[in-house]
């Protein structure tokens, strides 16, 4: 069952499963998105089929306006969001809680759970934008050292924001287990992924698994 939700600045949609196993999962979009982006609903879908209660929600600035990209002052107030929102899945769900976004919103949940290394029991990462597009100096993993939980990470062959082996290189740099699961030819919209949902959400409880680092 789908249903609509917004409540204490927390706009979205819920997910909730036939079965619940208790577990449940706080997704979120990327900088030019919302989330109603198909890859969110393919993946909160297919969570959600596994027995998982699914917020996929609207980060903060998307919540003010419906288009354009975030504005860099904001981002803190978007973390608080993606705090707002795993808490929210934490009043519903009896278990684990784990929490992902695509992209920009993928960068501001990591970046919350390295603040709040209680926030979440793992991350799904869409499209980790490692790097601005041709600019790999740029590298934004000054808080991987911080980030002790458990990720995810599933990108594209053509994502101009990392290649594979940038991504591995900087996977290195986080003190939690973590896996990499390729998508060849996909850029960063991670469009071919949507058919893949079965797949990452195997992927993601295999790293529930790992042992520690």
């Amino acid at each position: 069952m789908e249903e609509p939700f917004e409540q204490e600045g927390i706009r979205g949609v819920w997910h909730l499963p036939d079965q619940p196993n208790g577990d449940g999962l706080a997704l979120t979009h990327g900088a030019g998105s919302n989330c109603n982006a198909p890859l969110l609903v393919s993946m909160a879908r297919a969570f959600a089929e596994a027995g998982y209660q699914v917020l996929r929600y609207d980060l903060p600035f998307r919540c003010e306006r419906p288009k354009g990209p975030p504005f860099p002052a904001g981002a803190a107030r978007d973390r608080e969001g993606v705090v707002r929102a795993v808490e929210m899945v934490r009043q519903r769900a009896s278990g684990r809680v784990f929490a992902g976004g695509h992209s920009y919103g993928g960068r501001q949940t990591a970046m919350a759970a390295a603040e709040r290394p209680e926030l979440a029991a793992a991350l799904l990462l869409l499209s980790y934008p490692l790097h601005p597009p041709r600019k790999p100096e740029q590298k934004r993993t000054a808080f991987f050292p911080e980030l002790r939980t458990r990720v995810l990470f599933v990108h594209g062959t053509a994502d101009p924001f990392a290649t594979l082996e940038e991504l591995r290189a900087a996977m290195t740099l986080i003190p939690a287990p973590t896996d990499l699961l390729a998508v060849a030819g996909a850029g960063h919209d991670l469009k071919r992924a949507a058919d893949l949902a079965p797949e990452i959400l195997t992927r993601f409880l295999a790293l529930l698994c790992y042992s520690e680092k």
